[in-house]
């Protein structure tokens, strides 16, 4: 499997540039979905979202189409993943799971000050359902419902596996213990492109590749050259022959560069949203 997309897509700056001049808002994911084939959640970071904005959401995307979703700040960046099992489960009793087939990865971003601690990972992974049935117990067992805004929502059309992937930036976790922590929970490391802000690490972990285009030369600003999308589809090419699955996101949106670079990776992977290779 390889999916190219962005990360988010409600953006202003975007509107008459890569949205046509009077696209309805509410349409815009619509919009995107039919050009690309995988999203990015990113309002999943900075707040618990509703059930029925998740229902809404797989209702407005093709049938193949896949949400990537990013985990919670405050599990991540206020917490810290310390005691974190009943944020966790509140996470997914706000309606992910509502998603079913459309569920794709999980990912985990770790703020830029926060070091490599072992043994802290190695317990927040261990929370980590691996299922979408484990997650559905977990939320109904453990969740918070004074932090939810509408009632919980566990149920998940189907069962299928839940895959994770871990963004750090901290120069620490360049060290062979922390690829074999990944390796031994079967996480994925995020391959970040940062133009130089944060490390960027490709050591394979998990049978996921998981990739996120920060700007090639500017941090969220720049957008890629034809000759950088020619290296990461020569990249994206090797994993996938390795018989490993890739998803692809571009989170340079400042400029809207990022929904027309994805567009442009696609085209040299030969994907387009009616066939995702």
């Amino acid at each position: 499997m390889i999916r190219v997309g962005i990360s988010g897509w409600r953006y202003a700056g975007w509107r008459g540039v890569f949205y046509p001049p009077g696209l309805p808002q509410r349409r815009e994911l619509e919009y995107a979905a039919q050009r690309l084939t995988s999203i990015e959640v990113n309002g999943s970071f900075y707040a618990l979202q509703r059930p029925s904005t998740y229902r809404a959401w797989a209702e407005q995307v093709p049938e193949d189409h896949l949400f990537a979703l990013k985990g919670p700040r405050y599990i991540t960046h206020m917490r810290k993943l310390v005691d974190v099992e009943a944020p966790l489960a509140t996470f997914f009793a706000s309606g992910p799971l509502t998603l079913g087939h459309r569920l794709g990865p999980l990912l985990w971003q770790l703020p830029a000050q926060l070091g490599f601690h072992p043994e802290r990972l190695a317990s927040f992974f261990d929370l980590l359902p691996r299922r979408t049935s484990e997650a559905a117990a977990l939320a109904q067992a453990h969740h918070d419902p004074t932090k939810l805004k509408e009632p919980p929502d566990t149920t998940s059309p189907v069962d299928q596996p839940l895959r994770h992937a871990l963004e750090v930036r901290h120069d620490s976790y360049r060290t062979p213990e922390f690829c074999e922590l990944l390796r031994a929970h079967d996480i994925g490391m995020v391959v970040a492109d940062s133009a130089g802000q944060w490390p960027m690490f490709e050591d394979v972990t998990s049978d996921l590749v998981y990739v996120r285009l920060h700007g090639d030369t500017e941090l969220y600003a720049s957008g890629y050259s034809p000759r950088a999308l020619d290296r990461w589809a020569e990249k994206v090419r090797a994993w996938d022959a390795a018989g490993l699955d890739v998803v692809v996101y571009f989170d340079n949106d400042a400029r809207t560069h990022a929904p027309f670079d994805a567009i442009a990776l696609q085209e040299r992977l030969g994907i387009t949203p009616a066939t995702h290779a």
